[in-house]
C-alpha cells in the first residue's frame, strides 16, 4: 500500500514538474533541462527515504541530515530574497526556459552571492545529501549522485547563459567567487 502511495505521489509531482519545465525540456542545452532531471531524481530519493520506521533520530547521519536540511532552507530563502530584491526581475526578459525568479536583469553579487555563484544550487545540493543521510543506502547514494551530477551540469550551462546575458561582468564575477561552496569549489 505504501509503495502504491509513493508511486502515485511520484507521478503527480512529476506531472507538475513536467508542466513547469516544458519549455526547458524542449532544449537540452538549457540549464532547466538538467534541473528537471535533478528534481526528478531528488523526488525519487525523497520518496525512497520516506520511511519513518527506518529513521534513527540519535544517529550521527540523522543529525547531519537535519543540519543539511536546515542550512538548505536558510540558503534557499536568502538566495530567493536577494534575487527578488536586487536582481530587478523583468518578465519581459525573453527566455521561455527561465522561471520568473531567474529573469533578473541585474547581476546579484551581495549576500551569499558575494561568495558563491549558485547559492540556490548549493541549497539544492544540501537538500539532496540531507535527504540521503536520513536513511543511507546504496540506492539512495545512487540517486543522490545522479541528482548531484544533474545539478552540476545545470549550473555549468547556466554559467554559459549568464556569460551571454551579463557579459564581462559575469566573467569577472566568476573569477572572484566559487561555484557552490565558499573557499572550496
Amino acid at each position: 500500500m505504501l509503495i502504491m502511495l509513493k508511486l502515485a505521489v511520484f507521478m503527480i509531482v512529476s506531472f507538475a514538474l513536467f508542466g513547469v519545465s516544458r519549455a526547458s525540456l524542449r532544449n537540452y542545452r538549457s540549464h532547466g533541462f538538467y534541473r528537471f532531471f535533478a528534481w526528478e531524481t531528488f523526488l525519487g530519493l525523497m520518496l525512497l527515504n520516506l520511511d519513518i520506521r527506518k529513521y534513527q533520530p540519535s544517529s550521527a547521519h540523522h543529525i547531519m541530515a537535519i543540519v543539511c536540511l536546515i542550512l538548505s532552507g536558510h540558503l534557499a530563502i536568502h538566495g530567493f530574497q536577494l534575487l527578488r530584491r536586487e536582481g530587478k526581475l523583468d518578465k519581459r526578459r525573453d527566455d521561455p526556459t527561465l522561471f520568473w525568479v531567474e529573469k533578473t536583469t541585474v547581476l546579484v553579487t551581495s549576500g551569499a552571492y558575494k561568495y558563491v555563484r549558485h547559492p540556490l544550487y548549493s541549497s539544492f545540493l544540501l537538500l539532496i545529501w540531507g535527504s540521503y543521510l536520513f536513511i543511507p543506502s546504496w540506492q539512495a547514494a545512487l540517486l543522490a549522485i545522479v541528482a548531484t551530477l544533474n545539478v552540476i551540469v545545470a549550473a555549468k550551462i547556466e554559467e554559459k547563459e549568464n556569460l551571454l546575458y551579463f557579459g564581462a561582468a559575469y566573467s569577472e564575477y566568476m573569477k572572484r567567487t566559487k561555484m557552490f561552496i565558499t573557499f572550496v569549489v
